[in-house]
This record gives structure tokens, C-alpha cells and sequence, in this order.
């Protein structure tokens, strides 16, 4: 092959790699990272002692629970509604500092992405994902025995069915699951592909090398950029009952992995890079050194010459 047609696709297949790279990276994560249930509540179980996560919780759960109130005080059952929303408000903002929520937050993540998940991955499966939040309940229950809380053995353990995703919903989402889990897999293999083979091809390998990894700098600079990006409109789109702080929260707890690659793309790459470039004077310097130690080894080897013989009184 001619050095310039291999120069030529060497060039083309790394830049090539350097493109895939960020998003090899983003279909892996999506793939492999959010689908593990594992992963997920554990990303997720540091959200349970953020004030902002716990302010929304508290408000939702507060306003259930009076609309619930409201609902039998029509009734008739009860009618001891006044001053009760700010006590009600409290209760539940103090639970949520408790070790049972914790543990309701863990399962309830948990039994939701489960559902979710087995929803995406069984074909035959439609209508309206749920939960049933008596697997959540039984562990609250067992939690707050544990902590002799009163009455906690009389809390009744429900079968509550709570929609997650509709079925109309169920769809699109189960298309674009098939889609990532095809990319997830094969765009980070055809980006090491392509850049092993555009290092192998190039008739200067040094610079093919700093050029690939100064792309996947690049690449890890971009996609630092579009989870920056990403975050500010998904936090601008949420709504007006959900606060900013908590959805950022929620967003960079899910990404937190995501960022970490990011990092790992631009520190690698600007490493193996600035190796590649100082690998440039390595040889010189090694030649100049065995040149000189040759010199030196011939000279040590070479016979003493004999000192001149000063003239003697007899020789003149």
C-alpha cells in the first residue's frame, strides 16, 4: 500500500475512533449501568439524606396524606383538619431523617426499577407498569420494630398497586432499550477497533498515536460538556412542584458514573499524549549517550603512547 493511501486511511479511522468514543461511552452506561438494579440504588441511596430530595418527599407525602384527611372528613369519619398541615408536615420531614426511610427509599427504588425493567425486557408484556408497595411497607414495618417504635407492629401490610409507567409509555421505551442495548455493546468495540487499527496501518505510529489519544481527550471533553448541558435542561423542564435543587440532585446522582468517564477519557488521553510527545527526544538522546560511551571505551582501550624521550647530553 502506498504511504500516502495509508497515511490517508490510518488519518480516516482514527478520526473515526475518536468519534464513537463518546458515544460508546454514553450507550455503555446507558446499557449496563441503569439497567443493573444493584448500581442503580446504590447511586441513588445517597439521595435519601439530601435536604432538597427529603423537602420534595416530605411535601408530597404531607399533601397525600391531608388530601386523604379531606377525603373522610367529607365522609363524616373525621372532622379534625385544622392546624393539622404543619404538624402533618413535620412528622413526615422528621421520618425522613430515620433509618426506615432510608430503608424504604432503598426499596422502593429497588421494587420500581425492577418493575420498569422487566416491563422493557418481556415483549408479550403491555398495559400500565406497577408497583406493589407491600414488599416496602413489610421492610418499613420490620425497620421501625427494630428501632421500638410504638405500635409499629399494628401497621397494616397492604397490597398497593402504584402506576410507574403507562402503557402508552411502554412502547417507544422498550424500542429505545433494544437500540441501546445493541450500542452499548458494539460502539465501544468499533471505536478500540478502529483505533488499533489506524495506529497498525499509519506509516508514522507516534503520530497516530498522539492523535488518537488527543481525540479521546477531546471525546471526554465533549461529553463532560453534554452531561453539563443535558443537566441544565433537564432541571429547567421539570415541574413547578419539583424543585431544582432536587432534580440536580437526582441527575447527577444518575450520572455520576457517566462523569467519572468522562474524566477518565481526558485524563488518559492527555497522558498517553504528552507520553507519546516526549517519546519524540527518547531516542536521540539514547543514540548521542551510546555514541559517547563507545567514544570512551575506545579511548580506554587504546594503547598509552610513550613519553618523548627528552635529549640527552650523549645525544647532542
Amino acid at each position: 500500500m502506498p504511504p500516502r493511501l495509508r497515511s490517508a486511511l490510518s488519518a480516516v479511522l482514527v478520526a473515526l475512533s475518536c468519534f464513537l468514543t463518546p458515544f460508546g461511552a454514553l450507550a455503555a452506561w446507558a446499557a449496563y449501568g441503569l439497567t443493573d438494579s444493584g448500581r442503580y440504588v446504590t447511586a441513588m441511596a445517597p439521595l435519601a439524606a439530601d435536604p432538597a430530595v427529603r423537602d420534595v418527599i416530605a411535601d408530597t407525602v404531607g399533601a397525600g396524606i391531608l388530601r386523604e384527611v379531606r377525603v373522610r372528613r367529607v365522609h363524616g369519619v373525621t372532622d379534625r383538619t385544622p392546624g393539622t398541615a404543619p404538624f402533618v408536615h413535620e412528622a413526615v420531614r422528621s421520618f425522613t431523617e430515620t433509618q426506615a426511610f432510608r430503608v424504604a427509599w432503598d426499596e422502593g427504588n429497588r421494587a420500581t426499577h425492577d418493575a420498569v425493567l422487566a416491563a422493557l425486557q418481556d415483549e408479550a408484556r403491555d398495559g400500565t407498569v406497577t408497583v406493589d408497595l407491600a414488599p416496602v411497607t413489610a421492610q418499613v414495618k420490620h425497620q421501625l420494630a427494630l428501632e421500638h417504635v410504638p405500635l409499629a407492629s399494628r401497621i397494616p401490610v397492604q397490597h398497593t398497586e402504584v402506576a410507574v409507567l403507562q402503557a402508552g409509555e411502554l412502547g417507544p421505551l422498550r424500542q429505545e432499550f433494544h437500540v441501546l442495548e445493541v450500542a452499548g455493546f458494539w460502539l465501544p468495540v468499533a471505536a478500540a477497533v478502529f483505533a488499533v487499527t489506524g495506529i497498525a496501518v499509519a506509516v508514522r505510529r507516534r503520530r497516530a498515536i498522539t492523535a488518537t489519544a488527543l481525540g479521546t481527550a477531546l471525546g471526554g471533553a465533549l461529553l463532560g460538556l453534554a452531561l453539563a448541558i443535558g443537566r441544565h435542561f433537564t432541571v429547567a423542564d421539570l415541574p413547578a412542584e419539583v424543585s431544582e435543587a432536587a432534580g440536580g440532585a437526582i441527575y447527577d446522582a444518575l450520572t455520576s458514573t457517566l462523569r467519572q468517564v468522562a474524566w477518565l477519557l481526558l485524563g488518559v488521553g492527555l497522558t498517553v499524549a504528552a507520553t507519546a510527545w516526549l517519546t519524540r527526544y527518547a531516542r536521540p538522546v539514547r543514540e548521542f549517550l551510546l555514541l559517547r560511551l563507545v567514544r570512551e571505551r575506545r579511548a580506554s582501550a587504546m594503547p598509552a603512547a610513550d613519553p618523548a624521550q627528552q635529549p640527552t647530553r650523549a645525544q647532542v
